[in-house]
């Protein structure tokens, strides 16, 4: 008698696209929808999924890397955020501003800008070289009472780097990407807490982010096998990546072909867990899961 084990594999609840996410891919779609004869812009990438942006392109919705004068049409910016001088520019440059940042990015900016009016040496925790993150430490800079007070930092080491003159601040402040980990919170907060003379913590983490990050972390704990499903460049989908990787094994790959090259891992996983960045659609999901069944 041969016996046949049927692979079980689970989707977390919370995976796809989250509020910010789908509020800017829902609304830069209507306003193409509404406005068909208009020109409709969106500064930088709308999110980080090649497929989504092909899908806007397709529907006639441009992503412009830098602003030209006497413009028209409209500009969007995307769910990263921007500084004012960037509003600024695109007013000036003859556009229609529609503005779709985050909300939860909204509040680590003004969490930044608070910290800075108030004289706090200010440190974001994130990669220096993202779009949010970038928007976040401009717009902190602009209410900056003294050269340098702004610092971005990735690790703890890059906060090493500069441990004098974190002892010397009065007070520090510290926010946090929204796509960043609590591990890696408390990680910085240890380090920084032998240190600081004064020490504010806000955690910024957005709330979708840690419910996503804990929801897969328990599937992982119940799996032989975990899929990430996003893309390289979203720093949501990296860092979950980053955290399953610790508990069971991991992949992280963009859409369905990518399972050829994980055939053996995938044949040999009894339990399978499926979880995907706030960026990435749930077709694209669906996909994965479906090619998971097939093989």
């Amino acid at each position: 008698m041969v016996f046949t084990i049927k692979k079980v594999i689970k989707l977390a609840k919370n995976a796809g696209f989250c509020y910010g996410v789908k509020r800017a891919v829902d609304t830069t779609k209507k306003i193409k929808k509404e406005n068909p004869s208009k020109e409709v812009n969106v500064l930088g990438e709308l999110i980080h999924n090649s497929h989504v942006i092909s899908e806007l392109e397709n529907l006639g919705i441009k992503t412009i890397n830098s602003l030209q004068p006497n413009s028209t049409g409209v500009c969007i910016v995307r769910s990263h955020g921007e500084s004012n001088d960037v509003f600024k520019q695109i007013k000036e440059c003859g556009y229609e501003l529609v503005d779709l940042t985050c909300l939860d990015v909204k509040k680590v900016q003004s969490k930044a800008i608070e910290l800075a009016q108030d004289g706090y040496f200010v440190i974001i925790l994130g990669k220096s070289e993202h779009p949010e993150v970038k928007a976040i430490s401009t717009n902190a800079r602009e209410f900056a009472k003294y050269d340098e007070q702004v610092y971005v930092a990735n690790d703890v080491q890059s906060l090493k780097n500069i441990e004098q003159k974190i002892k010397k601040a009065k007070k520090t402040g510290v926010v946090l990407q929204t796509t960043q980990t609590k591990e890696f919170l408390f990680q910085i907060v240890d380090y920084l807490t032998t240190i600081c003379k004064v020490l504010r913590v806000e955690n910024t983490i957005c709330p979708s982010t840690s419910l996503r990050q804990n929801e897969a972390k328990k599937l992982a704990k119940e799996s032989d096998l975990m899929v990430v499903v996003g893309s390289k460049k979203s720093a949501n989908t990296t860092h979950l990546a980053e955290l399953l990787t610790k508990i069971t094994t991991t992949i992280h790959i963009e859409h369905q072909d990518e399972l050829d090259n994980y055939i053996n891992e995938i044949k040999k996983a009894q339990n399978i867990g499926v979880t995907a960045g706030a960026s990435t659609p749930d077709y694209i999901i669906n996909k994965v899961i479906e090619k998971l069944e097939n093989i």
